[in-house]
């Protein structure tokens, strides 16, 4: 006996194959990323995280889009390489975040505070960096940091 499929349940079939072997939005398996070990340096104190790193263009397009939380201790180092200005968006973000701007010796140059989710107004760096992190919106705030505060991770120069 053989079973006919209709349109309908076709696409259904595909989609859902789709859904699976891609990697849908938000699932935790979507992108992999190695992780490593930051501390930024404030008046408050040295303040400790666990970054994914995000050191490619597939992965620095993709970022933190679709994620529902984010740990007060974790967050995302984007490694662009080279020093240059940079600009984000909060397209497909759906939390707040807060993005910090570094220069290529570890010093932060500008802080973009609570971020807007969904917001496509481009972000700016302000100058030349090596490096963005970002971590849940309110962070950067609650470990004191500002401009000028140290970063310590493998990118940075000591």
């Amino acid at each position: 006996m053989t079973t006919a499929f209709s349109p309908r349940r076709l696409v259904l079939v595909v989609l859902t194959l789709l859904f699976v072997f891609a990697g849908a939005p938000g699932r935790p398996d979507a992108a992999k990323l190695p992780y490593a070990p930051l501390s930024i340096v404030t008046a408050k104190g040295t303040f400790l995280f666990q970054v994914e790193v995000a050191d490619t263009d597939r992965s620095r397009e993709r970022g933190l889009m679709f994620r529902k939380s984010l740990a007060a201790d974790q967050g995302m180092l984007f490694d662009f390489k080279a020093s240059q200005p940079v600009s984000f968006w909060m397209k497909n973000t759906l939390i707040p975040l807060d993005m910090l701007f570094v220069a290529a010796d570890g010093r932060i140059i500008s802080i973009a505070a609570q971020a807007r989710p969904l917001s496509e107004a481009p972000i700016a760096s302000g100058g030349d960096v090596l490096g963005v992190i970002e971590l849940r919106g309110g962070r950067a705030a609650e470990i004191g940091a500002r401009p000028g505060d140290l970063v310590r991770n493998t990118i940075f120069a000591p």
